[in-house]
């Protein structure tokens, strides 16, 4: 009996082709964090080290989050 293979889809091909983007707020400089929406997920990544891996998060988490920031609830 063979245990069935969960597929965890890869999003490389998707940080490939990624539209990054900065705050209005950065000022331009390169002390920020940077986002991609890449279909049900966002990449968040270090503007200082864009050769690190970014990491990903759901939709709903970063929508919590930036909600959390407005309201002053975190």
């Amino acid at each position: 009996m063979s245990t069935p293979r969960t597929t965890v889809p890869s999003y490389d091909a998707h940080l490939a082709h990624a539209r990054w983007r900065k705050s209005s707020y950065s000022g331009g400089a390169n002390d920020c964090v940077e986002i991609a929406e890449l279909g049900k997920r966002v990449a968040v990544r270090d503007s200082k080290d864009v050769g690190l891996r970014p990491l990903l998060f759901s939709r709903a988490a970063v929508r919590a989050l930036v909600g959390g920031i407005v309201d002053d609830t975190l």
